[in-house]
């Protein structure tokens, strides 16, 4: 029987207990992460039959309980149970999924006005995201920026910028890729159910490359930039419009490439004309200890990709690139009716204060230790391959003699959402477990997190 108790006291008390801290926000914040009831409660599972009256069963939820309202690092359901989160909706609230000044900003540009559409009349927050973006995306060159909604429009738009300047046909994305939900971009995602699974046919002219991943690369990244160099000789470099790749792949598996595949990348790119294009839709605005996961690389793409944590909640995204390829495009080319929505763009600003002094940066880079010295010790343990990632960007694998263990990754996961602590899982073969805590999470609360995470592997592996 593993002792989920640690050291803050039992993860489960009383709802009454709970209902008498709801009335002193100081007691909350100093005991919210211990209160669990039941998961999920009775009101979610009431709300869960409606869900499946009303919501077609196509969308997968990872944990039937419905939110009221979150606290820093907290989620709070509506019966009361707070669960330490670590998934940030997908990276989407990196500083925090109630913060006020993402909330002030946004609730002030709500009494002015909700929309008018940009390519109508025009706003100012829309030129000062842009600007914020221009200045602070990597790459020593003038850039211009166009803002959308969400990731996979930023993704379709920028081969759109690549074709339009190179009128080259090509695309090259790279094994374990995920770029979107999108016809085009499920063709550039690698990872089959559930994505692509009896959605084709999907669109032609994309090309998969391999990659070098670190913890299987122990040679290097030479084979594999020389596999791509093949590919490109085969099909014509001169056909290709852009070269597609996260610097740190998310969905595929929290993927870290070995030293020199990027740069390797970015020179082929050169050498060719291809545009590259670098997707930091995961992992960028802070989430890597960076603005940006490419500058630990050193590396800048012809353009770069934001969104998810970009909006502080708010679905926002941007393509930030060159500006002889950005201004490539004819006018009206690209745009959209909820492009770079003004609320949206006040909640980009607040996020933009929030980087500025430079802390959140840090916690991240924080973050990174507390997971290595929690998780690192459990390599050891039969069926865990792995732990990897950068900053608030972290994973365990499970993985043992007879390949990946996606039944390991579930149920672990499983065990540690039941206990209070939401996980997500990810990789092509659903054998990963990810974290993407907030950035502001406090020290104690992540600690307690990764000791329930820590106790749930090991009765998973016992």
């Amino acid at each position: 029987m593993v002792d989920f108790t640690t050291r803050g006291g039992p993860m489960t008390v009383t709802s009454e207990l709970a209902a008498n801290q709801a009335k002193d926000p100081a007691a909350v914040k100093a005991t919210a992460r211990r209160l669990l009831t039941e998961l999920p409660g009775p009101r979610s599972r009431e709300l869960e039959a409606e869900r499946r009256q009303h919501v077609t069963d196509a969308f997968g939820i990872t944990l039937p309980v419905f939110i009221d309202h979150a606290q820093d690092a907290l989620l709070v359901d509506v019966d009361g149970n707070h669960l330490i989160d670590f998934a940030s909706g997908i990276a989407v609230t990196s500083v925090g999924a109630a913060n006020p000044k993402v909330a002030k900003r946004a609730a002030a540009q709500l009494e002015r006005f909700t929309h008018t559409c940009f390519m109508v009349t025009e706003y100012e927050s829309f030129v000062e995201v842009c600007r914020w973006l221009n200045e602070h995306t990597p790459g020593d060159f003038e850039k211009r920026t166009a803002l959308f909604t969400t990731g996979a429009e930023a993704v379709e738009n920028a081969i759109k910028v690549a074709r339009s300047a190179t009128r080259r046909p090509n695309v090259l994305v790279f094994d374990e890729a995920y770029h979107g939900r999108t016809q085009l971009t499920m063709a550039m995602t690698a990872k089959e159910n559930p994505y692509r699974l009896n959605f084709g046919p999907l669109p032609g002219s994309v090309f998969r490359g391999p990659t070098a991943p670190a913890h299987t690369s122990p040679d290097g990244p030479g084979k594999a930039l020389e596999q791509i160099e093949a590919l490109l000789a085969e099909h014509g470099a001169e056909t290709f419009a852009a070269m597609v790749i996260e610097p740190i792949q998310g969905e595929g598996g929290f993927i870290v490439q070995a030293p020199g595949f990027l740069e390797g990348i970015r020179e082929i790119a050169t050498r060719h004309g291809i545009v590259l294009v670098i997707d930091e839709i995961q992992a960028g605005m802070g989430r890597t200890g960076t603005l940006f996961a490419s500058e630990h690389e050193g590396i800048a793409g012809d353009i770069t990709l934001s969104a998810k944590a970009l909006g502080g909640g708010l679905p926002l995204s941007a393509a930030t690139g060159r500006a002889e390829l950005m201004n490539a495009v004819h006018t009206g080319g690209l745009g959209g009716t909820y492009a770079g929505n003004p609320v949206a763009c006040e909640a980009a600003l607040a996020v933009f204060e929030l980087l500025e002094d430079g802390k959140l940066l840090e916690n991240a880079t924080a973050i990174e230790a507390a997971v290595r010295r929690r998780l690192e010790p459990l390599v050891e343990l039969d069926g865990v391959g792995d732990v990897r990632g950068r900053g608030a960007m972290m994973a365990i694998e499970f993985r043992d003699a007879s390949g990946p263990r996606k039944d390991l990754a579930t149920t672990a996961a499983k065990a540690a959402n039941a206990h209070g602590v939401l996980t997500l899982t990810c990789g092509t073969n659903g054998n990963i477990i990810r974290l993407l805590p907030p950035l502001g999470i406090e020290a104690d609360v992540l600690d307690e997190g990764l000791a329930v995470l820590e106790a749930s592997i090991r009765s998973v592996l016992s």
